[in-house]
């Protein structure tokens, strides 16, 4: 019961900017058991959030590409046993820099068609769609009739950061990762509004 009563407090510690905790009771109810927070005086208020047994589950599952791709193909599986069908699967794994374009993993015709968008996405800066890929994570998506398509930012700070003590969300630029949530979006509205068949 730490985490819960004094989660906020000890990540506070640690720079953190919000906690999230798993709900503190053992039922697969949607709803968290949250229980009380308390905060250390010498330490920032932080916001705390509790998310159900099942919700942590889920996310547990589909967050943890270092851990063996255990989410990507869990995720996998439940789609395949939900009969879901996917059209295209979109992965951001190369950090939160300024956007550049999408590599693509995809039969000919479909990549075509998506490189045929490139002129309605480069008045925003995403000109590179030239590279082939996807993502270690939407991997376990890939089946004919699925495109899988990696966001491409600047690669150039990447490795200043990745897998450091610096690592940490602080060092990311709020317009770049807004710019970023701005390509993904627009992508999808294009394979919405067009369709990749």
């Amino acid at each position: 019961m730490n985490q819960r009563g004094g989660g906020a407090s000890e990540a506070a510690k640690y720079g953190a900017k919000a906690v999230l905790v798993r709900s503190m009771g053992s039922n697969p109810e949607d709803y968290p058991h949250t229980g009380g927070l308390r905060y250390a005086p010498n330490l920032a208020k932080i916001p705390a959030f509790a998310i159900s047994t099942r919700h942590a589950d889920i996310l547990s599952k589909l967050l943890n590409e270092e851990n063996g791709l255990r989410g990507g193909l869990k995720y996998a599986e439940m789609a395949a046993k939900n009969k879901e069908k996917h059209i295209a699967a979109i992965e951001s794994d190369r950090g939160g820099f300024t956007p550049r374009g999408f590599t693509i993993s995809a039969d000919t015709a479909t990549r075509k068609k998506i490189q045929r968008w490139k002129p309605l996405l480069e008045p925003y800066g995403l000109s590179d769609f030239s590279q082939e890929g996807g993502g270690a994570d939407i991997g376990p998506l890939a089946q004919p009739g699925v495109a899988l398509i990696g966001f491409l930012p600047d690669s150039q700070p990447y490795f200043s950061l990745h897998h450091t003590r610096e690592d940490t969300f602080d060092k990311a630029d709020k317009r770049e990762l807004e710019l970023g949530a701005a390509s993904m979006a627009a992508l999808v509205y294009l394979i919405d509004r067009y369709e990749l068949r």
